[in-house]
């Protein structure tokens, strides 16, 4: 396995039939893609799916968590595949093949996670505020969804298609997913101390910041300043005030 497919994690979210998971895991193994992890996936379907011809090696090493966050650990780059229907306008949108370049470009010296839905419902809203930005599977109109399978065979495929990075479309460096999410959790406490955050929007508003810290790509050495400051903060907040 060339050090560049190891830089790839594909991420299954809330995957519910045995079949689509081992058809996942054999379209990974096809293409030359090892690090599979899965999300909240139903129990039984995970256990069934670990027979799947073929694909034994990627199952048996597969991760199960209940935290996107930990799945995405050290990835700088988090790609959703999903539709997304009347959300386009949230997040910078590419269409295969053009989706999959940027993504080897990005694989050549960094991980990256591509992030997979449910086969009910795909990817929700909080799901998404993981993520960079998104790409597409073109497919007609009439019958815009795909198995869940098929879909991680045509995106394993068009990245290894694409065997050499295209230069223009690398990423700079940047902390991963699992420091921006410890970013953001440093900056809730500061947030509702401050009287920033309403008591009855926590969650909405919790995934509106995650997008924003998401968005401003922050390389490490800023992300170690932005931690400092926000540690700062926090325990000035909690200083006992004297009276006025």
């Amino acid at each position: 396995m060339a050090a560049w497919q190891d830089n790839l994690r594909v991420v299954l979210v809330a995957a519910r039939n045995s079949l689509n998971i081992g058809a996942a895991a054999r379209a990974m193994y096809n293409f030359g893609f090892r690090d599979l992890r899965l999300v909240r996936p139903y129990v039984e379907a995970f256990q069934n799916a670990r027979s799947a011809a073929g694909a034994a090696e990627v199952l048996r090493q597969a991760q199960v968590t209940g935290d996107m966050a930990a799945a995405l650990g050290g990835a700088e780059l988090v790609v959703a595949c999903s539709g997304l229907e009347r959300r386009k306008q949230r997040h910078v949108q590419r269409q295969l093949p053009a989706g999959a370049a940027a993504l080897r470009a990005h694989l050549a010296e960094r991980k990256a996670a591509l992030v997979f839905g449910s086969e009910k419902s795909g990817l929700t809203r909080e799901d998404l505020t993981f993520c960079d930005w998104v790409t597409t599977i073109p497919t007609s109109a009439e019958c815009p969804s795909m198995n869940l399978g098929q879909a991680v065979a045509v995106c394993c495929y068009e990245i290894a298609a694409n065997a050499r990075p295209v230069p223009q479309l690398k990423t700079p460096a940047s902390v991963s997913a699992a420091d921006r999410e410890r970013i953001l959790q440093m900056l809730l406490p500061v947030l509702a101390e401050s009287g920033f955050l309403r008591e009855d929007g926590v969650e909405t508003q919790t995934m509106t910041l995650r997008r924003f810290v998401n968005r401003l790509r922050l390389a490490p050495e800023d992300a170690r300043m932005l931690q400092g400051i926000l540690r700062q903060l926090h325990w000035k907040l909690r200083q006992p005030r004297p009276d006025s």
